[in-house]
């Protein structure tokens, strides 16, 4: 989705009036954002995309961690290499062995009826890494890899 179109949604909470007089800005500049950018288009920059090119200028995702706790959420980075999701059923029992570290670290820590800072952090830690493999699994999925694969699989099958 892109930025203009993420402003749109937040007409269906708020009016573009409401949103305007909110932010202090005039009504046509919050219309303007929900336009795409462009040579024939009518849009403007918004703050989405400002905040998007500070991050990259940035390059340490400081921002978006920042912008994550804003909303009460926490930016965990997909860096799954594309490598490590070659094959369906490799990237499936990797996940799966992941789930289960984390499980197997939140029982451990709770064994005694508390989890110390240390147990927190590794419970973090395990947490984020399941997350983005999981979400590097989901964009191998959604890029058909997989489907590739299968595909792949299912003629060898056939010709042995």
């Amino acid at each position: 989705m892109q930025s203009h179109e993420i402003i749109k949604t937040c007409f269906a909470n708020s009016s573009p009036k409401a949103l305007a007089a909110e932010l202090g800005i005039s009504q046509s500049l919050i219309y303007k954002w929900s336009q795409p950018v462009g040579e024939s288009q009518s849009g403007s920059k918004n703050p989405l995309d400002r905040v998007c090119a500070l991050n990259q200028a940035c390059s340490d995702n400081q921002l978006i961690k920042w912008l994550a706790a804003q909303a009460d959420g926490y930016f965990v980075p997909n860096k799954v290499v594309h490598s490590e999701l070659d094959a369906l059923n490799p990237a499936t029992h990797e996940m799966v062995s992941q789930f289960a570290s984390l499980l197997g670290a939140i029982a451990h820590a709770g064994l005694d009826e508390r989890i110390t800072r240390e147990e927190a952090a590794d419970i973090r830690q395990r947490w984020d890494t399941l997350k983005s493999f999981a979400d590097g699994f989901v964009n191998a999925c959604e890029r058909g890899d997989f489907d590739k694969m299968k595909e792949i699989e299912k003629e060898w099958q056939q010709s042995s």
